[in-house]
């Protein structure tokens, strides 16, 4: 609305209107202000848009897999219980590489000799078949552990000195016909009629039927033994490891000074020194304290000597006077004996050493506290992102609507701008 007053012909009449210099304050100013709203705005919608679009898409999927009539929900019990319903992988195939199973695997019955042995390597179950392919015929024992620990002992427990090695499963060797191995926690005895260029691959198809699991890995005091030469290298197909007094047999110590009540795991190689065979002894102990009360059991032991009070062992009657040195590194006791010279035995005992290897337990996850933190982080992550956002647009907005007015000659800001209605009254 323009207010007009009444003034002589000719004269120009300049009036003043507030509203419109209202109106026109408002009409400069609204645009930045309606930008910097909707920018901040945009902003949070657009960061919680981010996150849910991955939930939409699992959203979306579960509804167009779902049958025609049927809930997603109602169909999330059926999928469950066919899961369930799925059978468990035999623990021998029935035909594998040309082999053929005659009748019905049996339950393995361990030998009486033997089931003392297994029961400390933690034998759950097994079966036993026969195979035929043509006219050659293949018996095979196939025993499952608690863990991989167990199938390695009953691999070492069963497989004799000396024999060669074989590139099947985690482990073999093989004396003839007669071969073994191990795979996670399966050991498997093989017995062929007739040895054949492809013997060792149909038992790495074999081995690639097996029920597979995660953890193929040795026991670890295996590692801490010495890999390195001294003039003469380690002998991998004549370590023996034990867990109780069944399985460890023909030691350099007696199995009661060894303390497999005290949780003990032991391990014995043999190595090619310079100067003669030497066998290491190495025992790992839960806990340095256990281990330095046993190593003083064994030092009194060695130092008492042969006597009717106190026999040694025939490892140890057998040994260079001496060459029987025992040694402690953390949780470990070492024992060398054999025919090696003191000096070749101090240097082989001289390469033990246990090193401490701090890691994260897998599956801990984090707790309570800490996820509360981690959200706390995340929500002033977010407030800062935001007001640094908002800042640099205010800046951008405002800032270029300014240097846009000064380039034009005019004030940076038009708060204090008067728009003045001209009538030329005549």
């Amino acid at each position: 609305m323009v207010a007009c007053t009444p003034s002589l012909p000719g004269r120009t009449v300049r009036q003043k209107t507030p509203a419109p210099l209202v109106r026109g304050a408002l009409a400069r100013t609204v645009p930045g202000r309606t930008a910097l709203a909707l920018a901040l705005l945009a902003l949070p919608l657009f960061a919680l848009l981010l996150p849910a679009r991955p939930a939409l898409a699992a959203v979306q999927v579960s509804v167009t897999t779902a049958a025609p009539g049927h809930s997603p929900v109602a169909a999330a019990p059926a999928a469950k219980s066919q899961s369930a319903a799925k059978p468990a992988q035999p623990l021998l195939p029935d035909v594998f590489a040309g082999w053929l199973r005659q009748g019905s695997a049996q339950p393995f019955a361990a030998p009486a000799a033997d089931a003392a042995a297994l029961k400390e390597y933690g034998f759950t179950d097994g079966l036993s078949a026969s195979y035929h392919r043509g006219s050659e015929t293949l018996t095979l024992a196939a025993l499952r552990f608690s863990d991989a620990t167990g199938a390695f002992g009953a691999y070492t427990y069963y497989r004799h000195s000396g024999w060669p090695g074989e590139q099947i499963g985690s482990g073999a060797a093989s004396d003839h016909g007669h071969i073994l191995f191990w795979q996670g926690n399966l050991f498997v005895d093989a017995h062929l009629s007739q040895v054949s260029a492809t013997s060792a691959a149909d038992l790495r198809e074999l081995a690639s039927d097996l029920p597979q699991t995660s953890n193929s890995l040795a026991p670890t005091v295996v590692l801490d033994l010495p890999n390195v030469p001294v003039d003469g290298p380690l002998q991998g197909q004549t370590m023996h490891y034990a867990l109780g007094p069944a399985g460890y047999t023909d030691g350099a110590l007696p199995p009661s000074l060894v303390g497999f009540d005290r949780s003990a795991e032991v391990v014995t190689a043999s190595y090619r020194l310079r100067s003669g065979p030497a066998t290491l002894t190495l025992i790992n102990y839960p806990t340095p304290q256990i281990a330095m009360a046993a190593e003083q059991q064994i030092a009194a032991y060695i130092q008492a000597g042969n006597s009717p009070q106190h026999p040694w062992t025939p490892a140890l009657v057998n040994s260079t006077p001496g060459s029987v040195l025992v040694k402690r590194s953390g949780p470990l006791v070492a024992v060398v004996s054999g025919d090696a010279v003191p000096d070749d035995a101090r240097r082989l005992i001289g390469l033990v050493h246990y090193e401490a290897n701090v890691s994260r337990l897998p599956g801990g996850g984090p707790t309570e506290v800490q996820k509360t933190a981690q959200l706390l982080m995340g929500i002033l992550l977010l407030v800062a992102v935001l007001f640094v956002a908002a800042f640099s647009a205010a800046v951008f907005l405002g800032g270029g609507r300014a240097l846009i007015r000064m380039a034009q000659g005019k004030p940076a800001s038009s708060v204090f701008d008067e728009e003045f209605t001209r009538l030329d009254l005549h």
